[in-house]
């Protein structure tokens, strides 16, 4: 899953939502100085992916991408699954995406003093360009794509990888619709799970 679903997964704790962004800018353990929902925020996102990736949906995806897109499928069908909540968001999400947006600004920039560079890197880049709502442009899903290629340390091909994701988007749309429902069950199990509320971290572990 990718920043948007992270986001909505966290569910409405303004620590374990900025908990589950920092998931993809911090390597290791959650620093023990942070807040516990923060904590826990990570260690639910770390939960999430590992969910994600060992699903038999998300497995059979991966089959729907012959080389060189195999390798990379994991990354694509994290970015198409953003793109499905930005573009469904009145089905899937809550309240306006816009005002949903809004709140991650405000909440990434109140504390923009401590979180990791990474993470204020991809906030100016969330302001400048408009997301959440701007993933639903498969114009900007491409430019993310492109981004992220141009990080991997290795030649690659996602830069020109948006004709791949839209020749499949009818097929990766069933897959969304099947696997979403399910890791929106399993996020909220461990939300609400009887230590996590008091402790942020302890049933997450």
């Amino acid at each position: 899953m990718n920043h948007l679903a992270h986001a909505l997964l966290a569910g409405a704790d303004d620590g374990v939502v900025l908990g589950s962004l920092l998931g993809d800018f911090w390597r290791g353990a959650p620093d023990p100085s942070w807040p516990a929902a923060v904590r826990g925020g990570v260690l639910l996102h770390r939960k999430i992916d590992v969910y994600t990736d060992s699903h038999p949906d998300v497995a059979t995806a991966r089959t729907l991408f012959e080389r060189p897109w195999r390798r990379y499928s994991g990354i694509l069908l994290d970015i198409y699954f953003d793109h499905v909540l930005a573009r469904d968001w009145p089905r899937l999400g809550r309240g306006s995406l816009d005002d949903f947006s809004a709140s991650i600004g405000a909440l990434l920039r109140a504390h923009e003093s401590w979180l990791p560079a990474g993470l204020n890197r991809f906030a100016g880049y969330f302001r400048a360009h408009g997301l959440f709502a701007a993933y639903a442009q498969r114009q900007v899903i491409e430019r993310v794509l492109a981004g992220v290629g141009s990080r991997l340390r290795h030649a690659n091909p996602l830069a020109g990888a948006g004709p791949v994701l839209w020749a499949r988007a009818a097929q990766l749309d069933l897959v969304f619709d099947r696997f979403y429902p399910a890791v929106t069950v399993y996020a909220r199990r461990l939300l609400d799970g009887p230590l996590l509320a008091n402790q942020g971290v302890a049933n997450l572990e």
